[in-house]
């Protein structure tokens, strides 16, 4: 409507500026009207661009100066004394009303077209117009009011009802979204923790054994951040599902993660993939070379920044013998890795890291730069524009940090 109201008023603008100059050109009122009219409509359709719609107190000028006074000020210092003379002043009141019945409430918009209809019959009648002219002129007057106020009513419910239409869909496919988690939930409850408990139950496995307390503590894992998910009051970010994921599939494999998450902002599809994918080769390093079974992984929030932390209290390597793109180092746009990365003081932080492996120590693991840290860790969040970080030391553990952005 605000584009519609923009229209109505310029054809009146170009009607009477082909009045003007075609027979009024030698009268100097004329033409300070017309300027008057230009401005006021400039000024209206500025705030209009500046605040996304009319402005009431503008559109209200413009009603009281263009609609109500300039009729006056033709027939007084214009010369207009006939119908046809004053008639390109009172058009532009008709547009005036229209603004108005889309910058006011249904009160201010009646004060604002009466006034407009008893200025203008007083100003028709001071050049003694016709009736007809008169009536037909007032009738335009109130239904442009009218007409424009019906549309934007009409809009603005079309418009409410397609907000509704939204929030219903959004409210669906979230509730779609809860049941298909809950149901993935119910299918990795049966297959791991009843499963397992059921075997316990019947005496077919000996509980006591490390293989079934490390199965128990792996489930007790789950089962703990099944019921923080539960609890957290904001909706499961995207980064937060990736992640759970590969939770899941290195536990799947044998290995226990005690894993936490701190409000991680929400990412785009393709960021969230990319570092599920590089925790997931975080967690294999950790399975497969560092001598324990257990592994912390933490997500947090940081002014806008991801930051996901694989740690590990394994056997650890000595960074200073990696590769190019080796452990000790940053992986990121602007660094291809080396040694620029921290150094943390005593070894591999973590949630409850203390010191020692866990499991024996064997042979430092040398960081060559293999395929799984340059293509699945560094590869792919330069890819993504992130940074990643490897810090170790010989039987400190291993701490994997991976940034985004970086």
């Amino acid at each position: 409507m605000v584009i519609a109201t923009a229209l109505y008023r310029g054809s009146h603008l170009v009607a009477g500026g082909v009045v003007v100059a075609q027979h009024q050109r030698d009268r100097l009122f004329p033409w300070l009207a017309l300027s008057a009219a230009i401005a006021s409509t400039a000024l209206i359709w500025f705030m209009a661009a500046r605040h996304r719609r009319l402005v009431p107190w503008v559109v209200g000028l413009d009603v009281l100066v263009i609609g109500c006074l300039l009729p006056f000020g033709a027939y007084a210092w214009g010369g207009a004394r006939s119908q046809e003379s004053v008639a390109w002043v009172m058009l532009l009141g008709g547009s005036a009303s229209a603004m108005a019945a889309v910058a006011f409430g249904a009160r201010l918009l009646a004060v604002a077209v009466a006034l407009l209809v008893a200025t203008h019959l007083a100003g028709y009648l001071m050049v003694a117009a016709d009736a007809a002219v008169t009536g037909a002129h007032l009738n335009a007057l109130v239904f442009s009011a009218v007409v424009s106020w019906v549309l934007t009513w009409y809009l603005c419910r079309q418009g409410e009802q397609v907000d509704s239409a939204n929030r219903r869909a959004l409210a669906a496919e979230a509730q779609r979204a809860r049941f298909a988690e809950r149901v993935a939930h119910h299918n990795a409850l049966h297959d791991t923790v009843l499963a397992t408990l059921t075997a316990i139950a019947r005496g077919g496995v000996d509980a006591n054994t490390s293989m079934m307390r490390e199965r128990c503590a792996r489930e007790a894992a789950y089962l703990r951040r099944l019921v923080e998910q539960a609890d957290d009051r904001e909706p499961a970010s995207e980064v937060r599902a990736a992640l759970e994921e590969s939770v899941r599939a290195a536990e799947a494999l044998g290995l226990r993660v005690t894993a936490r998450y701190h409000e991680p902002p929400a990412v785009p599809g393709e960021i969230a993939l990319a570092m599920a994918r590089a925790t997931t080769e975080a967690l294999n390093n950790v399975r497969c070379h560092a001598g324990t079974g257990h592994a912390f992984l933490t997500a947090v929030g940081d002014s806008g920044r991801l930051i996901v932390t694989v740690v590990d209290r394994g056997r650890g390597f000595d960074t200073g013998s990696a590769g190019p793109e080796g452990a000790g180092g940053a992986a990121g746009p602007d660094d291809a890795g080396g040694a620029a990365g921290p150094r943390a003081s005593g070894g591999a932080a973590g949630p409850g890291v203390s010191g020692g492996p866990e499991g024996p120590v064997g042979p430092v693991r040398q960081a060559t730069g293999g395929i799984g840290l340059d293509r699945s860790v560094y590869a792919r969040m330069r890819g993504v524009g992130g940074r990643a970080f490897v810090d170790s030391a010989p039987g400190e553990g291993v701490r994997v940090e991976l940034r985004w952005p970086g």
